[in-house]
């Protein structure tokens, strides 16, 4: 008991002082699960109404396809992204194995087919109403997508908050591409393997708090956009 109490009040310590090699850790997780989750989304809304609006050959199968890498274990893709950039893979002469790019690849792997299935069904779920009344009103093609992408952009968030929830806690792909190397590639989760196997649990304990918070964040950011969505839906439909 004294060893989890001696932990804690070490940890709260180190986030108070704001620790140097602590921040350094939460900066370098930020930014590459920001810059994977914005890749994710660049590609994957598009994507997903791409697949709701056009008649694609094989839809149907690429949407299994999506289902299923939305369930995609991590590791596999970090072996996968292994064996393309190690030296004697295709990839090799590049240099990105243990390098934060590398992460941010393989994490960027992992958000896509979130954000295309959930954006999907986001946007596959607007009333067809919607579509008719904007085709009836003499819209263009493409303003009856942005009228429809309009309509599920709080779903849209979303999939796409559900999607950084899955990258920020994500550990098995970026310690295998990473290599967990202190200053370079460390990121919190990866960090608290380290410490834990270590013994230094006021490090792994600050940085499980400081996953929590981001856990909680995101998860209020959701409710509050779900929020929004339905008070937006029922605000419309008393005017109508």
């Amino acid at each position: 008991m004294d060893l989890i109490v001696e932990g804690f009040r070490k940890a709260f310590l180190l986030i108070y002082r704001l620790d140097a090699d602590l921040m350094g850790i939460i900066l370098l997780s930020l930014k590459v699960s920001l810059t994977a989750l914005l890749i994710g989304t660049v590609a994957g809304v598009p994507t997903g109404a791409a697949l709701s609006f056009k008649r694609i050959p094989f839809k149907h199968a690429l949407l299994n396809i999506m289902n299923t890498l939305m369930g995609l274990p991590p590791v596999v893709v970090g072996l996968f992204l292994y064996l393309m950039l190690s030296r004697r893979g295709p990839l090799g002469s590049m240099g990105l194995l243990y390098t934060s790019s590398a992460m941010i690849i393989a994490q960027s792997i992992l958000a896509f087919p979130i954000v295309v299935s959930l954006s999907y069904a986001a946007i596959n779920g607007v009333s067809m109403v919607i579509r008719q009344a904007a085709a009836t009103l003499g819209a263009s093609q493409f303003q009856c997508t942005v009228a429809v992408i309009k309509e599920a952009r709080y779903a849209i968030l979303s999939a796409i908050m559900a999607a950084f929830g899955r990258l920020s806690a994500e550990v098995g792909a970026i310690l295998i591409v990473g290599g967990n190397i202190a200053g370079r590639t460390r990121v919190i989760t990866s960090a608290i393997v380290l410490e834990t196997d270590k013994g230094d649990f006021a490090v792994a304990i600050a940085l499980g708090i400081v996953l929590l918070c981001v856990s909680l964040s995101v998860n209020a950011v959701l409710y509050i956009i779900s929020r929004r969505g339905r008070v937006g839906q029922a605000s419309e439909y008393l005017w109508a």
